[in-house]
């Protein structure tokens, strides 16, 4: 596997970030973009252990919803 791709969405209501993988069971959160990012890797590296090849890239794509009155 080259690369796993992360769908990042904003807490509006409590601030922070969460994080889920696209085709996989892994979810971390953060309080700061930098702490999602450094939970998001060692996510990575819990879930594939010796007996899994990890990605090599971690793609954080971040979603936003805007809403129009």
């Amino acid at each position: 596997m080259s690369e796993i791709i992360f769908e990042v969405h904003e807490d509006e209501v409590d601030g922070g970030f969460t994080a889920s993988a696209l085709g996989y069971g892994i979810h971390t959160q953060g309080g700061t973009l930098e702490e999602l990012r450094a939970m998001v890797k060692d996510a990575v590296r819990c879930y594939f252990d010796e007996s899994m090849e990890a990605p090599k890239i971690i793609r954080l794509h971040f979603v936003r919803d805007e809403v129009l009155a």
